[in-house]
């Protein structure tokens, strides 16, 4: 397997480098770009193409769930996870109406739990 290409989508910069932190530790994964609303992860995601979007829920404008909608309708779409700081039970059924893979908090982000989630949405 090559290395996993991921674009960040958040608001908060605090947030953005944490992803970035956690990304930057978890071998074969790799930061290509970052959003800081719904309608630049599409613009980006569409030049950069990647395999992985990390999405926050809530963001200005478009949220992270109709952009993980909008994202998951295109041929080949990426793989979305939809993060945020409610608890995972708050959550747990934003994924599955909007295609994402998994819903996590983000403070339960980290390398073992990013590859698990790859690895169960990756099959």
């Amino acid at each position: 397997m090559g290395v996993v290409r991921v674009l960040l989508v958040d608001d908060q910069a605090p947030f953005l480098r944490a992803m970035r932190a956690v990304l930057d530790e978890t071998d074969g994964f790799e930061v290509v770009g970052e959003a800081s609303s719904g309608e630049e992860s599409i613009l980006a995601a569409q030049e950069l193409v990647p395999d992985l979007v990390l999405m926050d829920v809530n963001l200005p404008g478009m949220d992270g769930v109709e952009a993980t909608s909008r994202l998951r309708s295109v041929a080949s779409p990426p793989v979305v996870l939809l993060l945020s700081t409610y608890e995972e039970d708050a959550g747990a059924n934003l994924g599955a109406c909007c295609g994402a893979a998994a819903y996590v908090t983000k403070s339960a982000l980290e390398p073992d739990r990013l590859r698990e989630l790859w690895a169960d949405a990756t099959g």
